[in-house]
């Protein structure tokens, strides 16, 4: 796993990271079925070489950094859901990170990096949870959740971990003080979803979610959102750097498109979310330095992002 310092030298020398975009919504875009409590953690096992083309599209369309298809891929949403052994969940975490290091490899670029994604316990409750951060366990049983797929990914070779769409301040401690104890080489980015522009999603200040920043710098060497509104990014952005100057920021919002209940299909983005060239150099300009996308965005949305931020100076 990269080292913080190693970490920081890369960012350094490159301004700003680059993160691929939606890994499910485009393998559904593509034809998959992904109609599934696994999502594209549905693809590890069925096909597998969908997944790592993915990959490829984002790094040839200028991305820096490959989130894996593990975000749904919990030893025990496996299990229940597959009917697989601990060992058997394993492999297949294992295989997440060996598909984005196989993409890495067809690009002949070893400064690429491989984000080992862990989710949210909301996202194995497939019940909105992830979104709101309502759900009521103890640090301990969020920490036996957790430690099988961060050690896994470790072992499979992930350069840094994607603490992701993470709705809970109690779930950031569980996890950052895991890392502290058991895996103290582990890097980190941590991103969160929201309520508002000063509050995550259940509800806790962001002043309280850099005190957990602060405890643990060694450990989080970026901090921001992923799976928000688009139009909410900017000013999300300005109230994170207004409560912690000075520390990375990151964002991969959803595409902006919004979902049609009534139909079941996504609307297009309204006006304000269109030039995403230019809101990706105010995000930058808002203190920025690592810019994706979630849901919905695509390779030609990264290839945008490339464009928009290659010699631009906050």
């Amino acid at each position: 796993m990269l080292s913080k310092s190693d970490f920081q030298a890369l960012l350094d020398r490159k301004g700003t990271l680059i993160i691929d975009g939606g890994l499910a919504t485009e393998l559904e875009k593509r034809g998959h079925d992904l109609n599934h409590a696994l999502w594209s953690a549905k693809l590890l096992k069925e096909n597998p070489d969908s997944i790592t083309k993915l990959h490829y599209d984002y790094f040839h369309s200028g991305a820096d950094i490959a989130i894996t298809a593990s975000y749904q891929a919990s030893v025990e949403g496996m299990a229940k859901h597959f009917g697989m052994s601990e060992t058997e969940a394993l492999k297949l975490i294992s295989l997440s990170v060996e598909l984005a290091i196989k993409a890495r490899d067809q690009m002949n670029d070893p400064s690429l990096l491989i984000a080992g994604s862990v989710g949210p316990f909301g996202a194995y409750l497939a019940d909105g949870s992830e979104y709101r951060g309502d759900y009521k366990r103890t640090k301990s049983e969020l920490q036996y959740f957790h430690r099988p797929r961060i050690e896994q990914l470790i072992k499979a070779g992930a350069d840094i971990l994607a603490i992701e769409t993470m709705p809970q301040l109690l779930e950031i401690e569980a996890i950052m003080e895991l890392l502290e104890t058991e895996f103290p080489h582990a890097i980190a980015l941590l991103c969160c979803t929201t309520k508002d522009a000063e509050h995550l999603s259940d509800g806790s200040a962001f002043t309280d979610l850099f005190q957990v920043v602060r405890r643990h710098q060694n450990r989080i060497v970026a901090v921001g959102i992923n799976c928000v509104p688009l139009i909410s990014v900017t000013d999300t952005l300005n109230h994170l750097h207004a409560s912690a100057p000075g520390v990375p920021l990151i964002c991969y919002p959803n595409s902006g498109e919004e979902w049609d209940a009534v139909t079941k299909t996504w609307k297009g983005a309204p006006p304000e979310c269109s030039d995403l060239a230019l809101l990706a150099r105010k995000w930058i300009d808002s203190g920025a330095k690592l810019i994706g996308g979630c849901c919905r965005t695509s390779p030609s949305d990264i290839q945008v992002i490339r464009q928009a931020i290659d010699g631009h100076k906050p």
